[in-house]
């Protein structure tokens, strides 16, 4: 069965092909910040994942708290190299299309993202940015080599349930490995390498996660107390 995240019309994501569900938290550290392990979740084929924020089911899909959601996608769908805004430094380009999770990967002890950049001429520095752009799980940011080379990790195909634990919140679904996302009318979205899809239900780039979760405190039915 083919890999593929369908979202329903004012319903839940359905996710088809066996594609693998994790759950991890974003924590705080004394060097910036990085991935724990959260709960073991079950696997399936076939699976819906809840797209409203009210399942008491969360992360899936409970059959019936979406009934009043109007889910209505407003996400630019231009690849993203239309989209994004061209950086230049020293020593790489970046490409950034602002599509924010609020994630904090891209802010590090020497700077963020951004700030670094025009100090890419030091190849420490440079390879700091690179690791940023690379950790952003919106896949906001891109770095490009001085040779045209794109700098981008191969990731696995798989879903992430996102949990803040700095934030006290939960985020978004973190999908990785360039999984087909295709609207309600079927026609499909550019296929990117990471992005993160809103499950608040609150996003205002539906369906895309736009950093919402945090200001709306939103916390699933089963994840952060």
């Amino acid at each position: 069965m083919e890999k593929v995240i369908v979202v329903s019309e004012n319903g839940p994501y359905i996710v088809r092909g066996g594609i693998p569900l994790v759950e991890k938290r974003i924590t705080k550290t004394s060097d910036g910040w990085e991935w724990a392990e959260g709960r073991e979740l079950p696997q399936k084929e076939v699976y819906a994942l809840c797209r409203c924020g009210k399942s008491k089911n969360a992360p899936f899909c409970d059959g019936e708290s979406h009934k009043r959601f109007k889910g209505q996608e407003t996400a630019d769908r231009r690849p993203f190299e239309e989209r994004a805004e061209r950086l230049e430094g020293p020593g790489l380009t970046i490409l950034d299309d602002r599509r924010c999770s609020k994630s904090y990967f891209c802010h590090t002890n020497d700077g963020s993202t951004w700030e670094m950049l025009p100090r890419t001429g030091d190849p420490d520095v440079k390879e700091k940015v690179v690791r940023a752009c690379n950790a952003c799980p919106s896949g906001r940011t891109v770095a490009i080599d001085r040779d045209g080379t794109v700098l981008e990790d191969e990731l696995p195909e798989r879903i992430t349930v996102i949990q803040h634990s700095y934030d006290r919140v939960g985020s978004g679904l973190y999908v990785t490995g360039g999984i087909k996302l295709v609207s309600p009318d079927g026609s499909e979205y550019p296929v990117q390498n990471r992005m993160v899809l809103c499950r608040c239900g609150n996003s205002r780039n539906k369906p895309f996660c736009d950093a919402t979760h945090i200001n709306s405190r939103f916390k699933d039915s089963n994840g952060l107390p």
